[in-house]
């Protein structure tokens, strides 16, 4: 089974102590999952479209094991914390075999 792949960017962040709260929520949450960060905070660069946003990368043994972990109650806790604290777009996608 291919690993999966958390893509999440952050289009704007409207309340920095909510996504704080959110953080120290998520992190735990995500690798207790089974979720290993490979990347976290601002690009380099961006080329084309691309935008200078926040971003998070997380590897999952498989699209099952992220999924299960954006269910998770620690995680929806997480999410409750965030609340309306950032606009954000999530992704998970499979690696290719």
């Amino acid at each position: 089974m291919p690993k999966a792949y958390w893509i999440t960017t952050y289009r704007s962040i409207s309340n920095e102590e909510k996504v704080a709260a959110y953080a120290e929520l998520a992190g735990p949450a995500l690798r207790a999952a089974g979720g290993t960060f490979l990347a976290r905070g601002l690009p380099s660069r961006a080329f084309e479209s691309g935008a200078l946003e926040r971003t998070t990368l997380i590897e999952f043994e498989s699209v099952d094991a992220a999924l299960a972990a954006y269910d998770s109650p620690a995680y929806q806790e997480a999410l409750r914390a965030l609340g309306d604290g950032a606009e954000r777009d999530l992704r998970i996608i499979e690696a290719t075999p």
